[in-house]
């Protein structure tokens, strides 16, 4: 039972370092805002085009950012859930022998 917790907490490790390799991103305003995340929703890198920039005013600014994160976080959100459904379905068939299925 040990060595199927030291291997449940091993691929917990694993997806978690897959998950910190995995890039998205999110444009807005036809990618004058680009802002790419982890899946580990760890923000990367945050892109404006200058000449959008300079004619927007703050207001439209912050929403379009806010727009951008949203969206970028709902990527992250749908790769890491697709990731946790993997590897509990691989888990739960390698651990069926813990409650004596096996």
């Amino acid at each position: 039972m040990f060595d199927k917790i030291l291997q449940a907490q091993q691929m917990a490790e694993e997806i978690k370092k897959r998950l910190d390799n995995i890039s998205v991103s999110a444009e807005v305003e036809g990618g004058k805002i680009r802002i790419t995340s982890t899946a580990n929703k760890h923000f990367t890198g945050l892109t404006i085009d200058p000449e959008f920039l300079a004619a927007a005013d703050r207001e439209e600014l912050e929403d379009l950012l806010l727009t951008a994160m949203n969206k970028v976080l709902e990527q992250a959100e749908n790769v890491h859930q697709t990731e946790m459904q993997a590897a509990t379905r691989n888990m739960m068939g390698g651990l069926g022998g813990l409650f004596g299925n096996k």
